[in-house]
């Protein structure tokens, strides 16, 4: 198979699909690595290091595309990217289609494969690919927090942690899951005062033993998240329904009781944002205030540290990029049901069903189009 590695263009995405550990396995077992120039120079891997693994470095993203049977990329594709597109094409990315529907429309339209990092299950039914780039993004959105928090981005001019005499700042975390656990570990390392809510009794019992009793668990419910948005100095949102928009828990109204100065990190902003004032950021513009909160939701996180990420994320999608080359996607999905959860567009169809219920289209398992 030619595996086609093309460089991020998103604003400020410095990952990159693809390591040269992992080129030099592809191409030790018979496979073509063409990798756009430069794709890995923002992550530390210059294309020295790719051709030393046996990989074939390409000029343009055009040729990238055009030649590859598959493209392992880590973000979503862009507007400029659309025009790669093709029938046959295996995409092999983070998607999150559910509030992109220009984006769905172009992958159905050109009949690509699309099989999204974010919905790919394991044995266990958990999301490997999902995980490494959840638990970056939960520590980093309260180092990030932390850091708007100061009087120089518009916060309320607090020290997370406090000093002797002067109380920390409160944390506040919408969802137990993988980010919220991750920024809970964080903020509390740091000093915090952390409130976790969370659905799930028994997440919040397995939060309480994880932090020794560090941490307050609350039950997530309209009127406790108003309270903890009310109360929060750093409000993190970390609220995930798997392949689906997220619900927008903290409405506008809470935020308008929020401090001012308050800061909020929308993690969720890559499915739409649990925060109804939410609305996606960049790198390049990260920050706004709405009712003098101070709102970062970038939806790219964790390029803010893209050797450290890209490494995490391989080591986890590898293997899944190993079975797809070596068994050719369609048979990949025959063969293997995590992978198989990870389609949500083949030949012109929708073939996820929380993408087809948020935009409003057919659904087709993909277990009717491949048997």
């Amino acid at each position: 198979m030619i595996i086609g590695v093309p460089k991020e263009v998103k604003d400020h995405e410095t990952r990159v699909g693809i390591t040269p550990a992992g080129a030099r396995a592809l191409t030790e077992a018979g496979h073509k690595v063409l990798v756009e120039h430069n794709a890995g120079e923002l992550s530390a891997f210059p294309d020295d290091d790719y051709q030393s693994a046996g990989a074939e470095i390409v000029g343009s993203a055009y040729d990238t595309w055009r030649l590859a049977d598959m493209v392992v990329k880590v973000k979503e594709p862009v507007e400029k990217e659309y025009g790669h597109f093709r029938e046959g094409l295996t995409l092999f990315t983070y998607l999150h289609l559910a509030p992109l529907k220009d984006l769905t429309q172009k992958l159905l339209d050109k009949q690509v494969t699309g099989i999204a990092y974010e919905t790919v299950r394991d044995r266990f039914n958990t999301l490997p690919l999902l995980t490494p780039m959840s638990e970056v993004a939960g520590r980093l959105s309260v180092q990030v927090g932390a850091e708007y928090l100061t009087k120089a981005h518009g916060g309320r001019g607090l020290l997370l942690g406090g000093v002797p005499g002067v109380p920390p700042a409160n944390v506040a975390i919408i969802g137990g899951g993988i980010v919220g656990t991750n920024a809970a570990k964080i903020a509390v390392g740091m000093g915090a005062k952390v409130t976790i809510l969370d659905l799930s009794l028994q997440r919040l019992r397995e939060l309480d033993d994880i932090f020794s009793g560090r941490v307050a668990t609350v039950a997530s419910n309209s009127y406790n998240i108003a309270r903890a948005a009310a109360e929060a100095d750093l409000l993190v949102g970390g609220v995930l329904i798997p392949g689906a928009a997220a619900p927008k828990l903290v409405t506008k109204e809470m935020v308008a009781t929020m401090k001012k100065g308050a800061v909020i990190v929308d993690v969720a902003i890559d499915q739409g944002g649990c925060i109804e004032t939410a609305h996606p950021t960049t790198h390049s513009d990260p920050s706004y205030e709405v009712n003098g909160v101070v709102h970062y939701c970038v939806t790219n996180m964790p390029a803010a540290v893209p050797n450290t990420s890209t490494l995490a994320l391989t080591n986890a999608t590898f293997p899944y990029v190993m079975r797809l080359a070596q068994n050719g996607a369609e048979a990949a999905i025959r063969q293997d049901k995590g992978i198989a959860e990870g389609v949500n567009t083949y030949r012109g169809h929708c073939t996820y069903g929380a993408v087809a219920k948020d935009q409003g289209r057919d659904y087709t398992p993909i277990s009717s189009l491949i048997q």
